[in-house]
């Protein structure tokens, strides 16, 4: 399909099929933080450049980005970017601490700090992000597509209230119970935002898009039922209502709600066309809790990575073989951790390629 960006015309579209249910070639596999710590040449860029300079500087962001691509005969690419760019775009400071994560110095501690927030013109503070979208889909002369992603609110929240990353997600669920119209005010907030920039990002070339529920598993299922459904509707609901209304083609949508296996029935009702599945989950008993008609994706424990190359290559097999080739994508069930052999993930690639 022409574009006005005039973007290259695209020669492997397995994941995009495999997401809307089409017969595919291979199955498709790509894994979470792809482009990132693993890769001996991603910290080379990072010895000269902030984690966060290369998020908001495009030509640093596609050139990590394309890092892996160079290396494995992946089905997709995702843009490198960061969920938290979205509490920075709010106002928030966020810095990045080597062999800590993500820190907010100044968190949100009560009600009342909510109105430092400036959420009005967020999605024009990460025109970075549109920017290297559109960037990369040049630079890949349509050698895959390229998935565009954002936090899901309720993951957002808990980074901003906690003041980085939480075992327990105390302080946010406390608002749950203590804020519970302010936590709500906060989740609409993150919601309308969220689905400007994604909207953002299909205007500016993503082809699919991501919502990670990272922090899903801090919530029971009656919580998540409350707390994080009803937005993840939202979210997808509005964004194919605005590209309708403007018509833009639809792209199609993951949802992944990490430790939310309680609730993948439910998570099927959303209206995404692929559900994100992490390791604890088994893909047998997931394709009978969501039905024939949603893309399933996932599901290797990052950590059978660090396995020897014939052990992955057989967990891959077996893994690949459970899901089918109808209506899946291969992925890990959470990110790819930074100590991993970079022959794992060449044996994980060849080895789903290779299983059906």
């Amino acid at each position: 399909m022409k574009d006005s960006k005039n973007f290259p015309e695209l020669k492997n579209d397995n994941v995009l099929r495999a997401a809307r249910g089409e017969p595919v070639d291979r199955v498709p596999v790509w894994v979470m933080r792809q482009a990132g710590r693993y890769l001996p040449e991603f910290q080379e860029v990072r010895k000269q450049h902030d984690f966060f300079t290369v998020c908001r500087t495009p030509e640093l962001a596609c050139e990590v980005t394309m890092q892996p691509l160079r290396r494995f005969d992946l089905d997709a690419s995702i843009i490198f970017s960061d969920i938290l760019v979205i509490p920075q775009a709010f106002g928030m400071t966020v810095e990045m601490h080597p062999g800590v994560g993500p820190v907010f110095p100044e968190p949100l501690k009560t009600p009342a700090d909510l109105a430092k927030l400036t959420p009005d013109g967020a999605v024009d503070r990460l025109k970075y992000v549109g920017e290297a979208l559109t960037m990369m889909r040049h630079m890949l002369e349509g050698r895959v597509p390229l998935l565009g992603f954002t936090g899901a609110p309720w993951t957002l929240m808990g980074y901003m209230i906690e003041g980085g990353g939480s075992k327990t997600m105390s302080k946010a669920k406390a608002w749950l119970s203590d804020y519970t119209e302010d936590a709500k005010k906060l989740l609409a907030m993150l919601t309308s935002a969220i689905v400007d920039y994604l909207e953002m990002q299909v205007k500016s070339g993503a082809q699919m898009l991501q919502v990670f529920e990272s922090s899903a598993e801090h919530l029971t299922k009656d919580d998540f039922m409350k707390w994080s459904m009803p937005y993840l509707k939202e979210i997808n609901d509005k964004l194919k209502q605005r590209l309708i209304e403007q018509n833009i083609p639809l792209v199609p949508m993951t949802i992944f709600a990490k430790g939310a296996g309680h609730s993948l029935a439910e998570q099927a009702t959303l209206g995404y066309e692929v559900i994100s599945l992490d390791w604890t989950v088994d893909p047998l008993e997931a394709r009978k809790q969501v039905g024939p008609n949603i893309t399933l994706q996932g599901n290797l424990d990052p950590q059978d990575l660090y396995k020897t190359p014939e052990e992955v290559r057989e967990l891959a097999t077996v893994m690949v073989r459970k899901f089918g080739k109808s209506r899946y994508i291969a992925n890990l069930g959470h990110g790819i951790t930074p100590q991993t052999p970079i022959v794992s993930m060449e044996v994980l690639v060849d080895a789903v390629h290779k299983a059906l």
